[in-house]
């Protein structure tokens, strides 16, 4: 059967999983690196690394430019967060299990979906390119409606 997600050990559903991730894997959880996980799960949007730098330093939380890079990087490497490539840069977000994205074109806001698509089209996509679909994201643009 087609799923839209690789099964891992435990999905990332809450910033103690996230926590007890990092402990599995043996990263060193720094004050820094809590930093940086409490505010994206508290937050719940996708920030690039200087709106993270700036929110941290906004509440009072000392951590420079570098620290917020490299964790970052290890955050996501690790599949404990999720980093996503744009145009201007990347940007960083709480849910690092296989997802879509909605995006609004008005707001350029990132909305985080779980969507599965029909085994039918998964099927086309499989005859047609002879790949077989193990996982998937779809990047879904639009505007809000206006009532």
């Amino acid at each position: 059967m087609i799923q839209n997600q690789i099964l891992t050990e435990k999905p990332i559903q809450s910033l103690e999983d996230a926590l007890d991730h990092c402990q599995r894997l043996g990263m060193r959880l720094s004050r820094q690196r809590r930093f940086i996980l409490e505010l994206l799960w508290r937050e719940q949007e996708h920030l690039s690394a200087r709106e993270i730098y700036d929110r941290l330093n906004q509440q009072g939380k000392d951590i420079g430019h570098t620290s917020v890079y490299q964790n970052l990087e290890a955050l996501s490497h690790n599949g404990v967060i999720e980093c996503i490539e744009r145009s201007g840069g990347r940007l960083y977000g709480n849910v690092s299990d296989s997802h879509s994205h909605v995006n609004c074109l008005d707001s350029n806001q990132i909305i985080d979906i779980q969507v599965a698509l029909p085994v039918s089209i998964l099927e086309e996509v499989e005859r047609k390119t002879g790949v077989k679909v193990t996982e998937y994201r779809v990047e879904f643009y639009g505007h809000r409606h206006c009532p």
